[in-house]
């Protein structure tokens, strides 16, 4: 293994039946990095990080985390990780302390230590003021951030957080994302997890597509940008429907993707955004705005998904 990865897997694959979820997958973290791992439901994601956290067995391949081979000494691993499923088990009748208490327990930590680091992680998740409140009155955004903290208790070298935020409100998952960066700056933590926001995934150091048990690409957001070709106009134009179709009949442009009230053209360097002009007037189409855009995650998911695509 690499001494500057925190987790590596070499051929990786996993199947279910007939169903191959994770497919001769090569995938490397860095060490003091987050990682984000991208991809439609079915992509793999879930089943990737029970691979790695020793959940589950691989049919074939390795993968290595913290130094450790987890076909081997999964128990070793499971001590040097923290891990964050999508249904994390908090006791919803105890406390905030008392969860943390129970889950300081369950991975043995020392009692010299427990008070000064129940201490710290009830400061470092905001949770101090609510340390006698039940975990079931708490908001999701606090859940979140509670079980975080209970991820967070034997000090682990690696987090795996399987869609952290889902269904908290962006104020939380701001705050969420805070804690994050927190334990990665401060405490030389390597997280690596799996979100279906494209706009969180601009925050992380680097980030890899999955789709079918498969990496479509990985890199840093600005290294990914560049995987897109030409260029990428956002335009606002009513009736939306009848502007993309127009849009899509255009000699350069390779595609559109709606959203929300704009359409994001993918086209070829030199287009001629004229003869769009030219066409959505034909159409009876009113053109509100044009301009260029660097392409988001999203742009760049969906310009995979159709690039790289079997035909």
């Amino acid at each position: 293994m690499n001494e500057t990865s925190a987790i590596e897997t070499v051929d990786l694959s996993r199947s279910f039946g007939p169903v191959r979820a994770v497919n001769r997958l090569n995938l490397t973290v860095r060490t003091g990095q987050i990682h984000g791992l991208l991809g439609p439901d079915g992509a793999g994601k879930t089943t990737t990080l029970r691979l790695l956290c020793g959940v589950l067995r691989p049919d074939n391949g390795r993968a290595i985390v913290a130094g450790i081979d987890v076909m081997y000494d999964p128990e070793g691993v499971r001590q040097r990780i923290g891990y964050m499923p999508q249904r994390f088990s908090l006791y919803g009748d105890l406390t905030v302390l008392e969860n943390l208490r129970f889950y300081a327990d369950a991975y043995a930590v020392p009692q010299v230590e427990r008070a000064a680091l129940l201490t710290r992680l009830l400061g470092f998740s905001r949770l101090e003021p609510f340390r006698n409140r039940r975990a079931d009155e708490l908001s999701g955004g606090m859940r979140q951030k509670l079980a975080l903290a209970c991820a967070l208790i034997h000090r682990p070298q690696v987090l795996l957080l399987d869609e952290p935020t889902t269904g908290v409100d962006p104020v939380s998952r701001r705050e969420f994302w805070d804690l994050l960066n927190e334990a990665v700056h401060n405490h030389s933590m390597t997280v690596l997890l799996t979100t279906p926001y494209m706009d969180e995934a601009e925050r992380c150091h680097e980030v890899s597509f999955m789709r079918a048990g498969d990496i479509l690409a990985n890199g840093t957001p600005r290294e990914l940008q560049r995987l897109v070709p030409g260029v990428v106009l956002e335009i606002r134009a009513e009736p939306r429907h009848a502007a993309e179709t127009a849009i899509r009949a255009l000699p350069g442009v390779r595609d559109v993707h709606v959203f929300g009230d704009r359409l994001h053209v993918i086209a070829e360097p030199r287009f001629d955004d004229a003869a769009l002009r030219r066409t959505l007037a034909d159409a009876n189409v009113a053109l509100h705005t044009i301009r260029p855009v660097s392409p988001g995650m999203e742009d760049i998911f969906l310009y995979l998904q159709r690039e790289r695509t079997p035909q």
